[in-house]
């Protein structure tokens, strides 16, 4: 039962379990009431999203020197007290329940799902 690390709008793989947005902004032209239908999440956890500064300096990264202060930064603003406690509770239900966190990011290494992922793997949580 562990987390899949995804991208919204990619179609659901079996036994996904409920699909978290963790992402800034919601899809553009995508009604509300049609964000789980179309694979994109169930529930929007934006908490877990770079500020938008950030977002603006991971897109700009044109090096792996950017994109690892990127990932200093990002890991700075999830040490805050509430993304924190929501990084504990994903890690520790994933060991009672399947679910998902994802970005729109093409590649996940050059996006902040994969510093979810290394964050998450840190608090012993299952992750796919």
């Amino acid at each position: 039962m562990p987390i899949h690390i995804v991208q919204p709008g990619s179609p659901r793989r079996p036994g996904e379990g409920l699909r978290l947005g963790t992402v800034r902004r919601p899809p553009r032209g995508v009604p509300k009431a049609e964000f789980a239908s179309r694979d994109f999440y169930d529930v929007w956890q934006p908490l877990l999203s770079p500020s938008a500064e950030l977002v603006a300096e991971a897109k700009a990264a044109a090096d792996e020197k950017a994109w690892d202060g990127f990932r200093r930064k990002f890991k700075a603003e999830m040490n805050h007290p509430a993304a924190s406690q929501l990084l504990d509770l994903l890690a520790a239900l994933s060991h009672q329940t399947s679910m998902a966190v994802g970005c729109y990011c093409e590649d996940e290494a050059h996006c902040h799902r994969s510093v979810l992922r290394e964050l998450l793997v840190a608090r012993d949580a299952k992750v796919v």
